[in-house]
This record gives structure tokens, sequence and C-alpha cells, in this order.
């Protein structure tokens, strides 16, 4: 009897038939992520109910030395929960409770398996706000939320998900349970374990239950769409509300080419402004109407910004996020996405845009790149649709591409990854931005946590 079956059988003891799936029973979801990197269908997918059945299920896997993989809502687009054919996955899509939401604390205490959006919701029902927000929310799970450290629209304002977490509960690999369960805003009794599960991407534990915090929704919001000469005229926007007004809720850049192709691509849809510019930024503010008029006139008056629009309702607003929004759905729903997320120093994202462009037009001329993003927070997306290559030639045009632009980060000494995580896409590049020291850091406590590497093996680092 095989390893991975010795688990199944065992693990039937205590789970349910429902619980367990094998061969064609495994929906191919569990295939891949977002990232379509791979698609493998792992040996077997288990569905533990709650906390116990975790430890339950990772006790048998560290005994019998068998790689398990932890799935979330598999939104990710770093290949971090995808699982080889010998592999079984543990997936948390049945721990899904709301348990509490203290109003006092200002506090949701919840399961791994509850959706972005389900707590999102349930923030708003009792009168408060979950800032973190990304464009898989219906789908994407706390629980991979915490693992990956998510990011999304709001960070320039509220930060990424390690500063809504509170306390955690996370199952080590021999099945050890740590409740680091905590509503305390100011807790500092010893070393804060928690902050090693957070970003880990499941190598080091299971996250199975956590406290977030939650924040006093924001006022109304003003959406407002500028056209600039260059990068750093929109950085000058952002530091002029910063100063004047309030941080923006959210401030995204687009270059033209990705503009003009979201406009292409969105149904019934004009050019919100009079003509095509160089760059763009769309952005909320919490701020008087006649404050912000008054502050783009200024920079009007010095030629620093060059059109602008701003909503009059809710219907215009969304509609201007559209133009944001448009082409990374659009691509990875019709197209063969290859994305990235790099972070730098955000005075250089401009020169940074313009070289990475240049090597990727010079190596890849057939290919179009397409540059946007939280660009308040120095995190700038690229993104390439690969559709239209050969099978044969994607792993190896995917590669090209990727030692491009992660080459150009390690240039501008910035971040491989912003926000998305290593998972098993930048695993080879991660040297670039963090020193061997640090790595080797990271390695002892991936032995000291995962003693026998059962837990997403090879993702972020062999």
């Amino acid at each position: 009897m095989s390893t991975q079956l010795q688990v199944v059988e065992r693990c039937r003891v205590f789970l349910a038939e429902q619980q367990i799936a094998m061969g064609d029973a495994i929906n191919i979801r569990h295939y891949t992520d977002w990232s379509n990197y791979k698609r493998i269908q792992p040996y077997a997918v288990l569905f533990p109910k709650n906390t116990e059945q975790v430890s339950q299920i990772l006790s048998i896997c560290n005994e019998l030395k068998q790689a398990v993989v932890p799935q979330g809502g598999m939104t990710g687009v770093a290949g971090a929960g995808i699982a080889n054919a010998d592999e079984i996955v543990i997936a948390l899509d049945k721990m899904h409770k709301i348990e509490e939401i203290d109003q006092y604390a200002s506090t949701m205490t919840v399961q791994a398996g509850v959706t972005l959006e389900e707590v999102q919701n349930a923030a708003r029902q009792a009168g408060l706000f979950f800032p973190v927000d990304v464009g898989g929310r219906g789908s994407c799970q706390i629980g991979g939320n915490i693992a990956t450290n998510a990011g999304g629209l709001s960070v320039i304002r509220y930060g990424m998900m390690r500063e809504h977490v509170l306390g955690i509960e996370v199952v080590l690999a021999d099945g050890r349970v740590l409740n680091l369960m905590n509503k305390m805003i100011k807790n500092n009794a010893g070393y804060d374990l928690k902050q090693n599960f957070i970003g880990s991407e499941g190598t080091l534990g299971i996250v199975t239950r956590a406290v977030l915090k939650l924040s006093a929704p924001p006022s109304e919001l003003s959406t407002c769409l500028c056209a600039f000469p260059d990068f750093l005229s929109a950085v000058h926007l952002l530091r002029r509300l910063q100063k004047n007004l309030t941080t923006p809720n959210a401030f995204e850049v687009m270059w033209d080419e990705y503009y003009q192709l979201s406009l292409s691509w969105m149904q019934n849809s004009s050019n919100p402004l009079t003509q095509s510019y160089p760059v763009y930024a769309i952005f909320d503010v919490e701020a008087p109407a006649e404050s912000l008029e008054n502050l783009l006139a200024d920079m009007f008056e010095t030629g620093e910004i060059l059109d602008a629009v701003i909503a009059q309702n809710q219907a215009q607003a969304q509609q201007l996020w559209l133009i944001r929004e448009t082409v990374p759905a659009e691509i990875s729903s019709t197209g063969r996405p290859l994305c990235f997320d790099v972070s730098l120093p955000i005075g250089e994202l401009g020169e940074f845009k313009e070289v990475c462009q240049a090597r990727l037009d010079q190596h890849f001329p057939d290919l179009v790149s397409l540059f946007f993003g939280h660009i308040g927070d120095s995190n700038m997306h690229i993104i390439l649709d690969l559709k239209h290559l050969p099978e044969d030639q994607l792993e190896s045009v995917m590669t090209g591409i990727d030692e491009v632009v992660y080459g150009v980060v390690r240039e501008f000494k910035g971040c491989i990854s912003a926000e998305h995580g290593i998972g098993l896409l930048k695993r080879d590049y991660l040297h670039y931005s963090v020193d061997e020291n640090t790595l080797n850091m990271m390695r002892q406590l991936k032995q000291l946590f995962d003693p026998n590497k059962i837990l997403n093996p090879n993702k972020i680092f062999k």
C-alpha cells in the first residue's frame, strides 16, 4: 500500500466519505491556481471541518512523511497552492464559519475558509469595515489571504493583511495546535509568533482560525481620474493629497498602453478625458469636493495635471474604476496571462518602467507588456498575454520574460514580489531580493517548524 493510500485510509476513521476526494471525484479547481502555471491532479483532497481534523491529518502525514499542500480559494498567481500528483491537499472549504463579531473590540473571529467577501459583508452589516480588498474577493479565503499577506487596492491607507490580523490559530506540521488567538491591539507578551505564519504560504503551518481587526467605515469618497505628462507628476499629486487633504483610500496608476486597451475592451464606453496622455491615475479620497477641486486646479496651473474628471455619482465612479479593472479580468478570462508584481522605491518606478519595457520589447517584440498598479505603495504590476504562443514555446518564453523583468528589478534593488508571494513561479529569483544570510535564516525557520519538510514542499525555496 502506498504512503498516500495509507494516509487516506487512516483518515477515513474520522473523516466522512464526502470529506475525501480521489481520482475523478477531485474538482479541477484543485489542479491549479490563477497563474495556470501547471495543471496537476493531486493524489487526494481532504476537507476537514474543524481544527481537530486538520491536526489529525497532519499528525498522520508527518508520521508517514507524506507531503501536504494547503489550499484555499486558489486565487493565488504564484503557484503556491499547486500540488504534485503524489501529494495530498488539505482544502479549508468546509471551515467557513464566522464565529463572532465583537462590536466593542472591533474584531471578527473567523475560520480560515471564510471568503474575503463574506468578511467584508459581515463587517458592513455590523456597521464596521474590513479594508483588505482584492479582485478575487468572492473566491479567496481568509486563510489564504493570511498565508500570502494579501495586499490590494487599499494598502496605501490601511496596510496589508498583516496589519489586520490580531490573532491566529495554526496547526504545525506534526499536528500540534498553536493558540495565538488574541483580540488586543497591544499584546507584548514575548515573541509575536503569528508573524512567522503571515506570508509563509503554508510552508510553516496551516492557519485554521483568525481574529481580524475591523475599522470604522470610510466617509463618502470622491473618485477622480487624472492625466499627467509623466510619472513623477502623478507622485507629486499623491504627496499633495497626503499633505493637504488625506491619504487616499486607493491610488492606482496606468500607462497609456494599458489605458487604451482597457477602453477598447469596455462595452459602450468612451474616453472620459478629452484625449490620450502618457500617464493616468485613478484614486478614491475622503475629502470635500471643493477642496479636491482647488488642489487639482493648482496643479493644472503648473502643468503637472493635463486633464481630470471627478465622478459625480456612484455609477460614474464605478465606470472610472472599470478602466483599471478591465484588463486583468479580460486577460484572465480569455487569454493566458503572465503577471508580475514588483516593488521599488516610488521615485524610481517611472524609470524602471521605461527600462523594463525597452528590454521586453527588444527580446519579445511580438508581445505587448502592460504596466499599472498600486503605485502609492511602491507596487507595480506588469501583465502580458501569452495566449497566441504555441504550447511548446510557453515554458521557454515565460522563463525568458522572468529573467528580463527580475533582472531589471535586481538592478534597481527592488523586490521581486510586492504582494503575490513567491510560490513556485518566483522561487528561483528570490535571491535577487534576499541576501544569503537571510535566506539561510528562512531555511532554519522551515527546519524548526517542519523538520520532515511535509508542508507545501519546494515552495518559496527548494
